[in-house]
């Protein structure tokens, strides 16, 4: 007999277009409305898909990420309230309407949550979705086109999840603001973990990446289907430049993209309630989430993260087993040191056959924004239920490998009453490592940690690394001066443990190779 409060996911919806033409009534609300309406039919319930839709007590919408970046701000308008818009196209009434702060690990978190208040009887059917509309915003953007986005569907939603900065006052007075920035640095300081020149490591980077595209090749919602080899992905050409080294274009998120997703949660009691059959029940068999040290400059290692241990760890005690019993996983991948960490922490050799993508990954199926996740867990959903009693395990990933949360699918109901660890517990014993001081007025000699070299649309623009002080052996962050030579120097020698001076200069630490 299964616990009639066990949480179980009933319903996914997927969509992606690369096609139609932007207009007033596919705004971004719309397309999430139009994903959950997917998801509600996907469950099958005997009540249909409509009426399941009147049922729904909760709603949880990814922050978009027009209403984050500036950088991808649309001037087209915005719903007021995006829970409460989706709301009125199902024809809910929920109890709880929640937009998420910004965060690629939220959809995942917000399954971990809505599991545990339905074991609790305090939320009966959860709706998580969200959406993105960026190629249709750039494509109306430069047709002129008169769109209006605007809805004030009235109260305000209740905001969720972490909304800190991901970067410290040192980090942004060096211009380091940006996932593009944070996660190149990340991967020369794998790099330099793993003994490896440039050459031999985006060698394997295109291999690593390859692994997603040849998924993407076959998945009609993926975006980019060209399945590219190991070498296109490693190779520096007009379709493929550099956009911040170690990274070119095709090792990078893919946000110009139309795309949504929905997931449904509910209880066994309620499944059988509706008439929602079985075999379109997936249980959530374990599951956590936890933040490494916030600031990137301030962690002890750069090629490491506690947190994605500890989730997969704790996900699998929870589930009774091992990363051996996982046929295939999603792990976050907006750029390769994701993934690369994620697979070392879990304990996933670099030729472990398993999938380590269901959708293609966010460069070559989509990164719509903070919603990615929620197609990884529909997909992922897809992948259990066509091989009934295997495991599957979603990565989430929030900021610069910062945030996490993972869960383990199946379709093997759970035993007992379904409880999940406290994880205020992990997050103490996370937030209780030590931290490296960061020294923000450095003078002197000192070594470079790691570096990563922008580039404007033509040419490389600034260099930036994290070093350490000779004597104190405290960490700096400091940029390159406005120099070309110095920045094409440091895209032809390696640069990882070279002695540098740093000092001072218009407000900001500047650095030379000595």
């Amino acid at each position: 007999m299964i616990d009639p409060r066990t949480p179980i996911l009933v319903g996914c919806g997927q969509i992606t277009d690369t096609t139609s033409r932007p207009s007033s009534e596919r705004s971004r609300v719309a397309f999430c409305a139009d994903a959950a309406k997917l998801a509600l039919e996907d469950s099958g319930a005997a009540i249909g898909g409509h009426a399941l839709g009147h049922e729904i007590d909760a709603i949880a919408v990814m922050e978009f990420f027009s209403d984050i970046s500036p950088r991808f701000a649309s001037p087209f308008g915005r719903s007021s309230n995006p829970p409460q818009s989706v709301a009125r196209r199902l024809h809910a009434h929920p109890r709880q309407l929640l937009y998420s702060h910004s965060g690629g690990n939220m959809p995942q978190y917000l399954v971990n949550r809505f599991a545990e208040e339905i074991a609790n009887g305090e939320t009966e059917l959860a709706l998580i979705c969200g959406a993105e509309l960026l190629r249709s915003t750039q494509n109306a953007r430069k047709a002129g086109m008169a769109i209006d986005w605007n809805e004030d569907p009235g109260g305000e939603p209740t905001r969720i999840g972490d909304n800190r900065w991901g970067f410290s006052e040192e980090e942004a007075r060096h211009e380091l603001r940006a996932a593009i920035h944070f996660y190149p640095l990340l991967e020369n300081a794998i790099r330099g973990g793993l003994k490896r020149d440039v050459a031999s490591h985006m060698t394997a980077m295109g291999k690593l990446f390859h692994r997603l595209a040849v998924v993407a090749k076959d998945n009609p919602l993926a975006t980019r289907r060209e399945g590219y080899s190991a070498e296109r992905l490693a190779t520096i050409s007009d379709d493929n430049r550099w956009i911040c080294f170690p990274y070119p274009r095709l090792m990078n998120a893919n946000a110009i993209i139309d795309q949504a997703a929905a997931v449904l949660v509910t209880s066994v009691g309620k499944a059988r309630e509706w008439g929602i059959p079985p075999e379109r029940w997936v249980f959530l068999h374990g599951c956590a989430d936890g933040t490494d040290t916030w600031v990137v400059s301030e962690r002890t290692r750069l090629d490491t993260s506690p947190a994605i241990r500890g989730c997969a760890r704790i996900a699998l005690d929870m589930a009774g087993k091992t990363v051996a019993d996982v046929s295939a996983f999603d792990l976050y991948s907006c750029f390769p040191s994701a993934v690369e960490v994620a697979m070392k922490e879990i304990g996933i050799a670099e030729d472990d056959p398993r999938p380590i993508s269901v959708t293609g990954g966010l460069p070559f199926f989509g990164g719509p924004g903070n919603n990615y996740v929620t197609h990884s867990i529909a997909e992922m959903m897809n992948v259990v239920r066509a091989k009934p009693g295997s495991f599957g395990m979603v990565t989430a990933n929030g900021n610069y490998l910062t945030k996490h949360s993972a869960g383990l699918y199946s379709t093997e109901p759970t035993r007992g009453p379904w409880r999940r660890e406290d994880p205020k517990k992990f997050q103490a014993e996370l937030d209780a490592q030590p931290k490296q001081r960061v020294n923000t007025a450095p003078s002197g000699t000192g070594t470079i940690e790691t570096y990563c070299v922008a580039y404007g649309k033509d040419a490389p623009e600034r260099g930036y690394i994290l070093g350490r002080l000779d004597g104190s052996a405290e960490r700096f962050v400091a940029m390159t001066p406005k120099e070309p030579a110095l920045l094409a120097d440091m895209l032809t020698r390696e640069q990882l443990g070279r002695k540098v001076a740093v000092d001072q200069e218009d407000g900001r630490n500047v650095f030379r190779p000595i």
